[in-house]
């Protein structure tokens, strides 16, 4: 039987960082995807090419995603052909993560359909658009499903969290010290101990 880890980054990120769980999954060949766009329709349809493809080789695939990178994984309408998946820090409630960025800007729903894009100070343009599809495209997910969440993770709140994972029957694993971006040492560790503990 042939195994494959696809690895999705969050923004910011790249498919080197797969390197890193190579030696958590020495059964699997591990490989990661350096997608090309930003959006949930157009980088959705990129995860799910680079799945199919899998598909094509390999027995079992597993998913791990990181941040943004497990909503547009989510999107991608890949779920019968994922084993399993693993999401790190993952953004599980799109519209509310977008209505926190308009309420930080004091940007309104009215503003933003009349302007389409609006630029903020934080790097974030928000889009209609973007919203729009947000809102026609609630996220359907079944696949059997381990979280790893900060405790200090400041684009998800806890409760959004809990809400995800009571809905989606997934299973949900807390560093307290930990943020969205896992990176120091210690969260590394965690996340690998982490990693360990939950593919036996």
């Amino acid at each position: 039987m042939k195994n494959a880890v696809l690895y999705i980054h969050g923004k910011g990120g790249s498919a080197t960082e797969s390197e890193h769980y190579k030696s958590l999954f020495p059964d699997y060949d591990v490989m990661g995807l350096d997608y090309q766009t930003f959006t949930p329709w157009e980088t959705g349809k990129e995860i799910y090419h680079a799945v199919t493809r899998l598909k094509e080789e390999y027995d079992r695939v597993i998913l791990i995603a990181n941040s943004i990178g497990a909503y547009f994984s989510m999107n991608a309408d890949i779920g019968a052909m994922i084993d399993r998946a693993y999401f790190i820090s993952p953004i599980v409630d799109m519209e509310k993560l977008i209505a926190d960025r308009m309420t930080w800007t004091n940007v309104t729903e009215d503003e933003l359909k009349e302007q389409g894009v609006i630029r903020t100070d934080f790097g974030e343009d928000l889009s209609w658009e973007y919203l729009c599809y947000v809102r026609e495209h609630p996220v359907k997910w079944s696949v059997p499903t381990t979280i790893l969440y900060g405790r200090n993770d400041a684009l998800t709140s806890y409760e959004t969290i809990i809400a995800f994972t009571k809905k989606r029957h997934a299973s949900l694993t807390v560093m307290e010290n930990g943020e969205h971006w896992f990176h120091t040492k210690e969260q590394m560790q965690f996340l690998d101990n982490w990693i360990r503990e939950k593919s036996k």
